[in-house]
């Protein structure tokens, strides 16, 4: 009787497969591009009732699928989409779900504040796990802890290196320079880009009397007249940025620019954003966005596309191109 010999084995090719949510797809087209890929059929309707229905028009069987999306501007519907296509792609069969999330919705409830409170960052993650995701692909989490509300492996990547090399390029006097720190918690971060940039920091101290409302009530720091940059992780209805902005004009600050992650851009953010005292307004494209008036932005393309030629154990694009996959 003929013996299987297995100390022959042949190579094996795995198979990418890269899908696009409904709320950012001109990001996926950016990532995909880079990659040297097309988006994936993926069709996505809704019921008259508004159930949301997902089908893959193409197998997925033993493929390492990879869906984009930014659970943002309808963020149930944009939640639900994700977590029905994992479950139409885990149901189909397919190697490893990947859940490249470039806004990670609900993340500001992140813990008990008062009682009675939930916690919806850690029920997003619960919901993503059990509808069958094997690893997250996040951008600037509300809170790095979050994190440790998964049991499946979080890349965790920042968009203050792209910020840091914006603001490199402009050549700023560094002695003139300070890093503004929107509150305490914010510290951390605002820290990392000062020293990236060479300059010094400055923290504001602020309390928040109710949701989307905050007054500042002093700063830590030198900020008369400096050029300030104003870090945040996002801007919703950009009220309590724009107070904090005519704030420290009073404190006598000079030249004030603001840059932060993830532009929700709720209500009337941008017409608030152009009229307040500020030089530019620098978001990512984790959330789709107009630019125009005061509003700049710069993509997070590169990043996600390196992540997931990581996931692949890979440091780059380019050598997840020249390796042992099948496109």
């Amino acid at each position: 009787m003929p013996t299987l010999d297995f100390s022959q084995t042949m190579p094996m090719f795995k198979t990418m497969r890269v899908y696009s949510g409904t709320a950012n797809r001109p990001l996926a087209e950016k990532v995909a591009k880079i990659l040297g890929v097309e988006l994936s059929g993926l069709a996505l309707e809704k019921f008259a009732n508004g159930e949301i229905y997902a089908r893959f028009d193409e197998t997925v069987r033993g493929a390492d699928v990879f869906f984009i999306q930014s659970i943002c501007g309808d963020v149930n519907d944009a939640l639900m989409e994700l977590l029905i296509a994992t479950d139409a792609a885990k149901r189909a069969s397919a190697r490893t779900i990947t859940a490249c999330i470039t806004h990670y919705g609900y993340a500001r409830q992140d813990r008990k504040a008062a009682p009675r409170e939930p916690i919806t960052a850690r029920l997003v993650a619960n919901l993503l796990e059990r509808a069958g995701v094997d690893r997250v692909i996040t951008l600037d989490l509300h809170q790095g802890q979050i994190q440790g509300f998964f049991d499946i492996p979080v890349n965790h990547l920042s968009a203050l290196p792209l910020f840091g090399e914006y603001y490199n390029n402009k050549g700023f006097d560094t002695d003139n320079l300070v890093v503004v720190s929107p509150d305490v918690g914010r510290a951390k971060a605002a820290k990392k880009l000062s020293d990236m940039l060479g300059c010094s920091l400055a923290i504001a101290h602020k309390g928040r009397p109710r949701h989307n409302a905050a007054e500042v009530m002093g700063i830590i720091g030198d900020i008369e007249g400096k050029t300030c940059i104003i870090n945040d992780d996002m801007i919703d209805t950009a009220g309590t940025l724009c107070a904090s902005v005519r704030e420290l004009k009073k404190m006598g600050a000079g030249d004030i620019y603001v840059c932060a992650t993830h532009a929700i851009f709720s209500g009337p953010a941008v017409e608030r954003l152009n009229d307040a005292p500020i030089v530019e307004c620098l978001v990512t494209d984790s959330i789709p966005v107009e630019v125009g008036g005061k509003i700049k932005t710069i993509t997070v393309a590169d990043e996600f596309a390196n992540a997931i030629a990581a996931v692949y154990g890979e440091e780059s694009v380019s050598d997840l191109v020249g390796g042992d996959f099948a496109l």
